[in-house]
């Protein structure tokens, strides 16, 4: 039965660690500890200098949006800002794009919840594993939005763990010479220099270079976005969200880059694999050798794979525990903006939208009939409307802080956290993002760049018919 309260506002809960946490836990992700093979590939070292670039960027969205969650700590984060500040079609289509792309991203992470289950027991099917995770993940954010925090807090201590660990390991054996002859800091300008494949070219088999995959860099960062969802509540949003944000650069600095250029510098870059990543070459490294536990011979080997699989599990995990969060909370702000049904404001009597959670996890349930039912080219074409989604939101992220800061400058209004060099930083964004796009077009990603136009007129028709229904229920 559902116990609900009359007063439907959220409660801050979220401290201080947890914010930190939930910040740092969405700029680690699988694209960090999975995703760098195939750029490495490509790219060779040169995607070092990509990932503090692409970190640029994503901090100066992040600092935008941080500036107008400070001033106005409110569910529904930049879908508000963009339907107060830019108009109503604009919150309408923020929202429900940001809904609908970490409806996707649940959706995938479910499946790999699954994958990564079967390493350990191949015997238990898919649906299985993904439904167990489902319910365990949807009840844990039914229960208070201190138990989500709690949750993400320590998913989050369990990657960045790994990653000081890695880097701490990597540095160990550069500088005691036990990494191996090839372990060596000139492993980042030999075999081709810095720049191996270039900064764009054209070859038989494709595109290589730094521009080559920057869109799969870019991408390493979708999340860093769910400090705004926190806003309306964390506990004291004026001291915290400002403290997360600015950390997420030198977070950025040393989990991505710092790990980067020791692990690079392990090993010639030609080494690694589209199916590998740099830190593969860190337990390359440790084979041959066992450890005793309880007196049991383990071997190196077979120890970190299960690591390796504990980690990736956990990051999984994270994404999804955090996608269940944000998505009923952007699904509670669309309903007080009259965007989505009015019974989703209900909340319980610890002031959680129970009714946003359970809706928005029984779309996410919608995997467990793909991944059975529907071949694996349907599950593309939604991942491909997963890049799509992304790019309009950290566009409209931008564009809606550019009418923002225009209105309270206009009203003579300082606010408490502005960004950084606006309104440069805005366009800087704008314009690498339609880069991105460019680069995605000319790479063979051209059918995400399509379905944006396609995907922006579906939720155009959607508003003119619930604008239609709004009027037809005052007359």
């Amino acid at each position: 039965m559902e116990q609900t309260t009359t007063d439907n506002t959220l409660k801050r809960g979220l401290s201080n660690r947890h914010i930190q946490l939930i910040a740092l836990g969405g700029a680690i992700g699988t694209g960090l500890f999975l995703g760098i093979g195939p750029a490495a590939v490509l790219a060779g070292p040169s995607v070092i200098f990509g990932y503090a670039f692409a970190g640029i960027i994503a901090f100066f969205i992040m600092r935008q949006l941080g500036e107008m969650v400070v001033e106005e700590p409110v569910s529904g984060s930049f879908s508000h800002f963009a339907y107060k500040y830019w108009g109503s079609f604009a919150g309408y289509a923020s929202g429900w794009n940001y809904w609908i792309l970490y409806i996707l991203v649940s959706m995938s992470e479910l499946t790999a919840i699954g994958i990564y289950v079967q390493y350990w027991w191949p015997e238990i099917p898919l649906w299985s594993s993904s439904t167990f995770f489902f319910l365990a993940i949807t009840a844990l954010n039914l229960g208070s939005v201190k138990m989500f925090g709690e949750a993400e807090f320590w998913f989050s201590i369990i990657k960045v763990v790994a990653i000081v660990a890695m880097i701490v390991f990597g540095t160990y054996l550069l500088i005691s010479g036990t990494g191996g002859e090839q372990a060596s800091i000139s492993n980042l300008t030999n075999n081709g220099g810095f720049f191996p494949k270039g900064w764009f070219e054209k070859t038989e088999s494709g595109y290589q270079g730094l521009l080559s995959v920057m869109a799969i860099i870019m991408f390493s960062f979708g999340g860093l976005e769910l400090i705004g969802i926190t806003a309306a509540e964390a506990e004291n949003p004026e001291k915290n969200i400002p403290k997360a944000t600015n950390q997420v650069i030198y977070r950025i600095l040393i989990f991505y880059v710092g790990a980067l250029i020791i692990l690079f510098s392990l090993s010639p870059w030609e080494t690694i694999t589209t199916k590998t990543s740099p830190f593969v070459t860190v337990f390359d490294n440790l084979k041959g050798m066992h450890f005793n536990f309880f007196g049991t011979d383990v071997s190196a080997t077979n120890l970190i794979a299960n690591a390796l699989n504990l980690i990736v599990l956990t990051a999984a995990l994270s994404v999804y525990n955090s996608s269940v969060y944000s998505n009923s909370r952007m699904l509670f702000g669309l309903a007080e903006q009259g965007n989505a049904p009015k019974f989703l404001l209900k909340l319980n009597k610890s002031f959680v939208p129970t009714r946003a959670i359970i809706v928005s996890s029984c779309f996410a349930a919608i995997c467990i009939l793909i991944n059975k039912f529907v071949p694996e080219q349907a599950f593309e074409i939604l991942m491909s409307l997963v890049v799509s989604c992304l790019i309009i939101n950290w566009v409209m992220i931008s564009f809606t802080h550019l009418k923002f800061r225009k209105f309270k400058d206009q009203a003579n209004i300082k606010t408490k956290f502005p960004s950084i060099i606006y309104p440069v930083s805005n366009y800087i964004c704008i314009v690498f993002l339609l880069a991105i796009l460019a680069i995605m077009t000319i790479t063979g990603m051209h059918v995400s760049v399509i379905l944006i136009p396609v995907w922006l007129i579906i939720l155009f028709i959607t508003y003119q018919i619930v604008q239609k229904n709004k009027q037809q229920k005052t007359v």
